[in-house]
């Protein structure tokens, strides 16, 4: 079975400390080879709201992307996410779907994920992970996207995070 290279974008703004490390247990015992980047913390955007806690992680798998999107709707819900209709809201655990290999669809999630060309949080720790990595549709990578992108219109701040060792 192949192994698929897949980028996730995680975010909390309600319990964010326990939300991400729980979002980062999560993952490890789900998949493999899980590679995480800095923290950082951000204002909410496009509503009143406690800032969030955003990082993005790389891993392994040989699932498909409707089963890796169900089972992040399944994570986000047994930790109190509602509102998944919402698109700007105050979140418990947020797993975001942001690249699967080089695909690009609409269904069942559109990929690649736009936050990646329009949010500070999204696209600079995919910068930390996969400097040389290349957007799908660019056919950039996202350190030469990051050096165009409007750095200061998004400001973001790195968080100190000690991960804690992954469940075995």
């Amino acid at each position: 079975m192949s192994q698929h290279q897949v980028f996730v974008g995680v975010g909390s703004n309600i319990e964010r400390e326990f939300h991400t490390r729980t979002a980062y247990q999560l993952l490890h015992q789900h998949f493999n080879n899980v590679v995480v980047s800095p923290v950082y913390e951000c204002p909410a955007l496009g509503f009143e709201g406690p800032g969030f806690y955003n990082w993005v992680a790389k891993f392994s798998t040989s699932m498909d992307i409707a089963a890796i999107y169900q089972l992040f709707k399944q994570l986000e819900a047994e930790y109190g996410r509602k509102d998944w209709y919402k698109k700007h809201c105050s979140r418990t655990m947020d797993l975001d779907l942001l690249c699967f290999d080089q695909v690009i669809c609409q269904h069942p999630v559109v990929l690649p994920r736009a936050e990646i060309l329009e949010r500070a949080f999204v696209l600079k720790p995919l910068v930390d992970i996969a400097p040389n990595q290349i957007h799908p549709e660019t056919g950039c990578t996202y350190q030469q996207l990051w050096q165009a992108f409007d750095q200061a219109s998004q400001p973001i701040k790195p968080v100190v995070f000690e991960w804690s060792s992954p469940s075995a």
